[in-house]
């Protein structure tokens, strides 16, 4: 192409563009709606327990699991301690992988929630992020050419038959137009889409009864944990919905003017439910830090964007990408990132984003109540929560205690204190805020590998900050709130972090000294 592209006046899009893209004049896009009101409607009588399962996968998934839980019961339960939870984590990813799909997208989920599971689990399932045993390339053709209505030659001047990665939903090959555009192909994986919704109806119905048996589910009981489940993996089985997704996030962060971003484009014509052709770009891995200095990237640069970048289309548009990690953030040579693999996209109602609002407010201002009350709205608590008593049962109205004063046997009891409070209260975890959560803690980790060094403190200033200075008005407009009244409470901040104000400065290597610190003496109690 000749000349500036066009669509960069409404997305954050790639300076060489294969095509022009036109939003409304793609062959595939008219339907979106229509398919996303559809995925909604059919959701209830996924998540309703049956009284019959799919029995033929139900005892399949009963004798996977059941045979790991059990052999785990009698041989690695007895290491104790991390090497316990490790044998575990071990023996449900094998069990994840042989139960294919479903269970390999769940473990994927889960390898992305550091901070949300226990560590011995997410570096066990990061397996599954792209070490996912590959279809046959000859299913591959046929879903290509089934879908696209053309055989594989006619469209592609070049197919790659190994693909670049391959994951649960869906494996995705290199290829050529025929006018030498390089181009990725996402090809959903056959039959999946019958199966996911087998595996949801087997996991409906068995999850009523693991309440209470399972401690891991310390903020959701497991029918609820199913039902964000089956509304995330649902909304990945139609490419047109996740070609969608890709636009709308590159307009979000063309309104909010955050160009450090790049998102590929979808082909305007050759994207279907199962295909899914884009522009190729190029670039490095997010946690490649020995290319960062080989292009001269700044890293700290890198994570401030990505953190302001992700809060801000949450708060302002209620957007946003809904599964950062390592494989879906590829830096490019300019600097700039892109955002790859759009299936999980956070889109949250107008209540819900104004809720997220109160909630960020209310933590930079050091409100407890309001945060919960946040909280209640996002359908975190039941609405007749008690936020009063909720605040006051979790010691969040008390004095800051720095665990890293505490003994093993404190720890523990406190942690047991809080999860039974949360329980008692009905609490759980919707799904846009275990996106949310589940984000954080990616970038948590970022920083932890790219900005050891970056002072925390500082850095939260600054976000906070910039908030206020460039949605300020607006956002508080929202929430009928007087922007007077909007103060930052820096020593509020250091209290969540677990220390008192007469500490200046903390930078996350030091952070991950006191978790490394509190989880040595959680274990001594183990």
């Amino acid at each position: 192409m000749s000349g500036s592209p066009t669509d960069l006046e409404f997305g954050v899009f790639s300076d060489t563009p294969p095509w022009d893209l036109n939003p409304t004049a793609t062959a595939w896009g008219g339907d979106v709606a229509a398919l996303r009101t559809a995925t909604a409607r059919r959701l209830p009588s996924l998540i309703r327990p049956p009284k019959v399962p799919p029995i033929r996968r139900a005892i399949t998934v009963i004798r996977v699991l059941g045979g790991a839980l059990i052999a785990w019961f009698l041989v690695g339960r007895r290491k104790g301690g991390s090497d316990s939870r490790a044998d575990l984590s071990r023996r449900m990813r094998h069990g994840a992988e042989t139960l294919g799909p479903t269970y390999i997208k769940l473990g994927q989920i889960i390898s992305s929630g550091e901070g949300i599971f226990p560590s011995e689990l997410v570096q066990e399932f990061i397996a599954c992020r792209d070490q996912v045993p590959a279809e046959p390339f000859h299913l591959v053709r046929r879903v290509v050419e089934s879908d696209l209505g053309a055989s594989l030659e006619s469209v592609f001047a070049t197919f790659e038959r190994e693909p670049i990665a391959a994951a649960s939903i869906a494996q995705v090959h290199g290829a050529t137009l025929h006018d030498g555009t390089p181009v990725v192909v996402k090809v959903q994986r056959p039959t999946v889409d019958e199966l996911v919704h087998n595996d949801l109806k087997v996991m409906a119905w068995l999850s009523p009864l693991l309440i209470g048996r399972i401690p891991v589910a310390s903020l959701a009981n497991p029918p609820a944990l199913v039902e964000v489940f089956a509304r995330t993996i649902s909304e990945e089985l139609d490419f047109r919905v996740e070609a969608a997704n890709m636009i709308d996030v590159a307009s979000v962060f063309a309104d909010l003017d955050q160009r450090q971003f790049v998102v590929p484009r979808p082909h305007p014509e050759l994207v279907t439910r199962r295909v899914l052709v884009m522009e190729r770009l190029d670039g490095f891995r997010f946690d490649d830090m020995e290319r960062y200095e080989e292009h001269g990237v700044d890293t700290h640069a890198i994570v401030r964007a990505s953190m302001i970048g992700f809060m801000e289309g949450a708060l302002i548009h209620g957007i946003f990408h809904g599964d950062l990690h390592g494989g879906n953030l590829y830096v490019r040579p300019d600097g700039k990132t892109a955002l790859l693999d759009f299936g999980i996209t956070g889109r949250m109602s107008e209540a819900r984003r104004l809720a997220f609002v109160r909630l960020l407010i209310g933590g930079m201002m050091n409100n407890p109540v309001d945060q919960l009350a946040a909280m209640r709205d996002l359908g975190a608590l039941p609405d007749d929560t008690d936020l009063e008593a909720v605040a006051e049962d979790l010691g969040l109205l008390d004095k800051v205690i720095d665990p890293t004063t505490m003994t093993p046997d404190q720890l523990t009891e406190e942690l047991q204190r809080v999860v039974k409070a949360l329980l008692g209260y009905g609490a759980r975890m919707p799904k846009e805020l275990m996106l949310f959560v589940k984000n954080l803690a990616f970038l948590d980790g970022a920083i932890a590998r790219l900005a050891p060094d970056l002072d925390l403190f500082a850095e939260v200033a600054h976000v906070a900050t910039y908030f206020a200075t460039t949605h300020g008005a607006r956002l508080a407009a929202e929430v009928g709130m007087d922007p007077e009244e909007y103060a930052f409470d820096p020593d509020g901040m250091k209290a969540a972090f677990g220390v008192d104000g007469s500490v200046e400065r903390m930078t996350y290597r030091e952070l991950q000294e006191r978790r490394e610190t509190i989880r040595k003496r959680l274990q001594e109690r183990v």
